[in-house]
């Protein structure tokens, strides 16, 4: 299947700064594969309290990005 042949992103832009707070579904970040920018958004409500892989940064595909505390 071609179309699965993506094993790693680069994080184009983060929406978010350390402590801010995101809705569910608001945008989180950017990231590009060979092919498109992609947006990624939050899966619940809290605060995004650590970025991981920062903006430039390659990631394996599932890696870790960053961590949202639920208050």
């Amino acid at each position: 299947n071609q179309g699965l042949t993506v094993t790693e992103i680069v994080i184009v832009k983060w929406h978010k700064k350390i402590g801010e707070t995101l809705q569910k579904g608001e945008t989180l970040l950017e990231f590009e594969t060979d092919k498109s920018v992609i947006e990624l958004v939050s899966p619940t409500d809290g605060i995004l309290s650590k970025i991981v892989a920062a903006e430039g940064a390659t990631i394996a595909i599932g890696g870790i990005v960053g961590a949202i505390t639920i208050p």
